[in-house]
């Protein structure tokens, strides 16, 4: 059985239906027929050209476009397996995730010539450095090689369910990076408890503009949507009048976003002229999202409803019924078709209603593990069940709420800030003798960073200076806000520092 072949069975199914609409090149529609040979052309360029084998990482750092779509399903159809780079980090963090996955390939547009010319010769394992454009250096080889490649279908690779597919990175509390294992089980399971439990159907059409390096523009509606053989309009990214060209001229049916771009929607001019009627579903995730951006939704008669769902596990977890959206404000539903979940206290015991505790998760759409790191693995998936660290009750009649979080993080935009991240950077400046970050609530990202730091005996630094230094080793939605400057930061008991105490004083 060919495990990893999604675009050629689909084309054999439903040839000359729109998979793609394109439009990074005046929205052209592309039929699965089409892409169907443009994935086999970029198999035997990956396979032929680059020599990737079943098991070999090739990492990606750009924006959405067709082509990221194209290698991310020819690896997929070989064995060869995803790293997707998030563009928006420093080369400094980037060295470290590159040396974690240790890819064959650097795939990269050319809006980051920098960041590759900066990783080159830091990466012993990068063997190829491919430019999807302006070539970063003039011994790359250009992705347009491909076009030289047969488009006949290849032959069959020996792929099992438990195969990695994509090394998607999150994070958790020490800040360390992880790099989620979504194996051919997993994101096919996504799709189907998708497809199933949300009624998606091949006529619907979503809107690709959340970017492929997170799991939200791999698997919230684009792989599902292949699946059932739907149409994707692919997006550099958000573009707010974009996006309302969409809804009016394209068929929009689905769409998904995080809390940020909701709000920049509703406060752009076209908000009260857009016409959403077409729209069955609109959904955030990503982050908690605010009351009144469900308010002005349902003011528009769209059952606009707030998602759940982690790297590890889907995305997609829940399903609210659209009859109860506005019943049961902010809960997140029901788990979907094959996915099994609890909430359990810290003895493991599961909670009665409506009292809270931590959120786990069972089912094939979880991920493998993570990637070169068995201790987290094991602390993460115990006995079958992915503690998410997310906390959660369950009312009476069984729908769930997510009501906090037990790991140390904030979430700005929709991006995870990890706070053990950001503080071992400020700790990395010799004025700085003790660091902390909060998080603090902001009216455009939901929650921003804020330090609070104590200097050392007899040292100097402004809040900008301090700010410049993590600018330059941190991606900027990591980097905090505002900085307070105190004495020394406040200790519990057990000698640590007292989050709880500087959220009340400062956040």
């Amino acid at each position: 059985m060919i495990v990893g072949d999604w675009i050629g069975r689909r084309a054999q199914l439903t040839p000359n239906k729109v998979a793609l609409v394109d439009t990074l090149n005046g929205h052209r529609p592309i039929t699965y027929r089409e892409w169907s040979r443009s994935v086999n052309r970029t198999a035997r360029f990956l396979q032929d050209r680059l020599g990737i084998r079943k098991g070999d990482r090739v990492a990606v750092l750009a924006q959405n476009c067709v082509e990221y779509l194209d290698i991310w399903f020819a690896l997929g159809r070989i064995g060869g397996i995803l790293q997707n780079l998030n563009w928006r980090l420093t080369p400094y963090e980037l060295e470290g995730l590159l040396a974690d996955a240790a890819p064959v390939a650097l795939i990269y547009g050319s809006e980051f010539v920098a960041q590759v010319n900066a990783l080159r010769g830091r990466v012993p394992s990068v063997r190829h450095y491919v430019a999807l454009g302006e070539p970063a250096a003039l011994d790359d080889i250009h992705f347009t090689e491909r076009e030289a490649f047969s488009d006949a279908p290849l032959p069959e690779v020996d792929l099992d369910w438990d195969d990695p597919w994509v090394i998607c990175y999150t994070g958790g509390t020490t800040g360390l990076p992880k790099g989620a294992v979504l194996t051919h089980r997993a994101i096919t399971a996504n799709a189907v408890n998708t497809v199933v439990s949300w009624g998606l159907t091949p006529d619907d059409v979503a809107i690709l503009n959340a970017p492929l390096f997170h799991t939200g523009g791999l698997n919230v509606f684009t792989a599902p949507l292949v699946y059932i053989g739907g149409t994707s309009i692919v997006c550099k990214g958000f573009d707010p009048d974009q996006v309302f060209d969409l809804i009016r001229d394209a068929g929009v049916t689905v769409f998904f976003g995080v809390p940020t771009m909701f709000i920049v929607l509703q406060q752009h001019p076209r908000w009260e002229e857009a016409d959403f009627s077409r729209l069955k579903i609109v959904i955030s995730g990503g982050a908690p999202c605010p009351m009144p951006v469900f308010e002005k939704f349902w003011e528009r008669g769209v059952d606009f409803k707030t998602g759940y769902g982690l790297t590890e596990a889907g995305p997609n977890t829940f399903w609210l019924p659209p009859e109860d959206v506005r019943g049961k404000p902010g809960s997140v539903g029901f788990p979907l078709f094959h996915i099994d979940v609890k909430i359990v206290r810290e003895d493991g015991t599961e909670c009665g209603p409506d009292e809270v505790g931590e959120l786990v998760i069972r089912g094939p759409h979880v991920c493998a593990g993570y990637w070169n790191n068995p201790e987290a693995t094991a602390q993460t998936i115990r006995d079958g069940w992915l503690h998410t660290g997310d906390l959660a009750r369950r009312d009476a009649e069984g729908y769930y709420y997510i009501v906090g979080r037990l790991k140390d993080m904030i979430i700005s935009g929709g991006e995870n800030v990890y706070p053990a991240e950001v503080e071992s950077v400020l700790h990395a400046h010799p004025a700085v003798a003790e660091a902390a970050l909060i998080g603090v609530p902001d009216p455009k990202w939901g929650e921003v960073g804020r330090a609070i730091v104590a200097l050392r005996p007899g040292a100097q630094v402004t809040a900008e200076a301090l700010l410049a230094f993590c600018r330059e080793r941190l991606a900027g939605y990591k980097v905090p806000k505002s900085v307070v400057f105190v004495d020394a930061l406040p200790k519990t008991g057990a000698g640590k520092v007292d989050k709880q105490r500087l959220k009340e004083e400062y956040g």
